[in-house]
């Protein structure tokens, strides 16, 4: 094996511009998949933590048994009461990997400042609730330079009537802290109820489409205009750590059932239809590139390979002359091919961690579609594609080479010899 590899490396080095050409094409694909799977995953990233502490998703949202369709048509019917809530909060809290329980409920309406009305989305949460749940939307960098105190939204428990405006409902009805709006809501059963409200702070929601129309209020505010006394739409759970999700729900879903209560646990994944549409988009550009570079690859390593069979022709009679068996030619054109690639794939693994060194010390940022704000450019180290693509790029590279050896191997020693 040894005598097989340095040959194969002395095939390499007999035509080294070949050679480089060969290994800058794997080494230049390569390097476009891992940075592009390290951008992908952070986007993936971004928008997790958008949709649990952004959105107010948490990582996992707790509702009675049909609240999501029937829910719709009746959803007095469909309410945890104020038992349920009480019972259930303390039966998740149990969890070790449970950080908050937060009953919620939402509602809508109209809001005016006594000139403009407009259609307003609101949820109503506990203000200790929102202080922690949007405490995880930034990144450790982005919180050390003062961003999440723009982002509290400076609910106050002892005045219900302070709520969180989205920046675009603001400027459509000219409002500046500390000033007044009025609020009109359907209660449970149908009656119309209003109430003054106090702008505390505005917020951006990250997205274009319900920024000039959501507003978060106390739960306290929701449940008086609501008139649903202690009652709750649904209960959300915020966790230690994104990964526990999964494995949080099954836990959960078994114990709250076994203390028969018939609810339903969806994880932010299920709920967030924007992270789940951008995912899979993401994915099938991903997958589409991949295929690409794969096809070059192959391309550039079999006409590679098949060059070089041709003009060793004599050589390879040589070989077979003083005892190599066809097998050993293939080996070691096969050899070739592996080294050719995986030195390709290390090289293009360097390129591409020097380049995404280059991209997160730009400070670029970018308006992507349907945001409302800018959000950096920056580059992730995904490991597991990219170590996915470095095997799957050598084999494939490795694979190549077959044909034109098996070619090869099987031309007559008298031939290969008299190869002109």
């Amino acid at each position: 094996m040894r005598k097989l590899l340095k040959l194969a490396l002395r095939g390499l080095l007999r035509n080294r511009r070949r050679s480089l050409v060969t290994l800058l094409a794997i080494a230049f694909g390569y390097s476009a998949i891992v940075l592009f799977a390290g951008y992908t995953h952070n986007i993936y990233d971004g928008l997790g933590r958008q949709s649990i502490h952004g959105e107010m998703l948490g990582h996992l949202t707790i509702y009675k048994q049909g609240m999501r369709t029937e829910g719709k048509l009746d959803p007095e019917r469909y309410l945890l009461t104020a038992q349920e809530v009480t019972d259930i909060s303390k039966l998740v809290q149990q969890e070790a990997h449970v950080e908050l329980v937060a009953p919620r409920i939402g509602m809508s309406g109209l809001v005016s400042n006594g000139r403009v009305s407009t259609i307003f989305i609101a949820e109503g949460i506990e203000p200790e609730a929102v202080e922690r749940l949007r405490a995880g939307a930034l990144t450790d960098a982005e919180r050390a330079s003062g961003m999440y105190d723009n982002m509290k939204m400076r609910l106050d428990k002892d005045r219900p009537d302070v709520v969180g405006l989205s920046e675009g409902l603001v400027e459509m009805l000219h409002l500046r802290e500390g000033e007044q709006a009025q609020v009109l809501v359907n209660t449970l059963s149908g009656q119309a109820n209003a109430a003054d409200i106090t702008l505390g702070k505005s917020f951006n929601t990250g997205n274009a489409g319900s920024n000039d129309k959501f507003a978060f209020v106390s739960l306290s505010l929701a449940r008086s205009l609501l008139d649903a006394g202690a009652r709750a739409a649904r209960l959300t759970v915020l966790l230690d750590r994104t990964g526990n999700t999964e494995m949080m729900r099954d836990v959960l879903r078994t114990k709250l059932q076994a203390a028969g209560y018939d609810v339903e646990i969806l994880t932010w994944q299920e709920l967030s239809d924007f992270y789940n549409q951008v995912h899979g988009m993401f994915d099938m550009i991903f997958g589409f590139i991949f295929m690409i570079v794969l096809t070059v690859v192959l391309m550039s390593v079999a006409n590679s390979m098949g060059m070089t069979v041709v003009e060793r022709t004599r050589e390879i009679g040589t070989l077979r002359a003083i005892g190599l068996k066809r097998s050993g030619v293939i080996r070691l054109f096969t050899l070739e091919s592996m080294l050719l690639s995986l030195i390709g794939c290390v090289s293009g693994l360097l390129i591409s961690l020097l380049v995404r060194w280059g991209v997160n010390a730009a400070d670029i940022s970018y308006v992507p579609p349907n945001s409302a704000s800018p959000v950096p450019l920056l580059v992730d180290l995904d490991v597991a594609r990219s170590v996915f693509a470095f095997f799957l790029m050598g084999l494939v590279g490795t694979l190549a080479a077959y044909m034109p050896a098996r070619r090869a191997a099987k031309k007559d020693i008298i031939d290969a010899l008299g190869h002109v």
